[in-house]
């Protein structure tokens, strides 16, 4: 027997072998790509369209005055201090309601409650309620604050009214945030003794302070442009703050109550100045809350 020991000629080429991850040129992709750009590319421009011609148009009627004043038929002035002041309040006062109620809530639904039929019919509820306009909770609120409770027109039943409206969107932001939290955190807690509770409090919601964050921001941005519901629980009136406790029972109008105001009445100057004070008050409140929170994770 012969062995043939020659050896094999080796084919040497150019080509380099493909990968995995080597990108591969499909049509669709591109398409995909494309169209992503361009959504995107709209959604900025259409942005920043909007503030500009919101800014161009009303920051030419915004003054000092126009800011730290209040209006006066007697002397001829225009001034949004009240509206400044009670929007302020009533972020604050919606938030001490609707915050600690939709934060346990959420933490009852995702950490407590046993997952079955009740749950979903829970969680189905309150995606539900977060699609319901804001005209019905106006007349929900104004048929049992001012009517049933016997609050009459006042910033405390508009504040309750919001706090409702709000509860869906915080509920299901930090209910989303808690899942992200890894189960291995919870175990490992448990296997260390530590109790459910202490669990929560030291480890899940640190974890997901961003998410809560992200659900207190969306809210104060629908109470900030509510006027539907506050027409009908706080009413019109521009009242100025003297004292924060007695000015919860008293009739008071936010900003986006007052823009509608001036709107309905013809006064476009002093509607588009309104906004832009507007605009920038909720851009600073977004980023006052997002430094305080870089800060506090640092």
């Amino acid at each position: 027997m012969t062995v043939n020991t020659a050896a094999r000629p080796v084919v040497i080429t150019d080509r380099k072998p493909r990968s995995l991850t080597e990108a591969k040129f499909r049509p669709f992709d591109l398409v995909l790509k494309s169209l992503s750009v361009m959504a995107g590319t709209v959604t900025i421009f259409l942005t920043a369209g909007l503030l500009g011609y919101i800014l161009v148009k009303g920051l030419p009627n915004v003054s000092w005055s126009f800011l730290s004043g209040t209006t006066s038929v007697l002397k001829g002035t225009v001034g949004v201090l009240p509206g400044i002041v009670n929007t302020l309040y009533i972020i604050l006062l919606t938030l001490l309601v609707a915050a600690p109620l939709g934060i346990g809530g959420a933490v009852y639904l995702n950490e407590y409650a046993k997952k079955g039929r009740l749950t979903k019919i829970i969680e189905f509820t309150t995606e539900a309620l977060a699609g319901i306009p804001s005209i019905i909770y106006g007349l929900f609120g104004m048929m049992m604050f001012n009517g049933m409770f016997g609050l009459s027109y006042s910033i405390l039943s508009g504040c309750l009214t919001l706090s409702i409206m709000v509860l869906p969107t915080i509920i299901r932001t930090t209910q989303e945030a808690l899942r992200t939290v890894p189960v291995g955190y919870r175990e490992g807690a448990a296997g260390l003794g530590a109790s459910k509770w202490h669990t929560i409090r030291t480890i899940l919601i640190p974890c997901c302070k961003s998410g809560i964050l992200t659900s207190l921001i969306l809210s104060i941005g629908r109470i900030v442009g509510e006027s539907a519901a506050l027409i009908f629980t706080a009413g019109i009136a521009e009242n100025l703050m003297k004292n924060p406790i007695s000015h919860a029972t008293q009739s008071g109008a936010s900003l986006s109550v007052m823009l509608y105001k001036y709107a309905d009445q013809g006064d476009n100057n002093t509607a588009f100045a309104i906004a832009a004070v507007l605009v920038i008050l909720v851009l600073a409140i977004n980023l006052s809350t997002r430094l305080i929170s870089s800060k506090a994770k640092k």
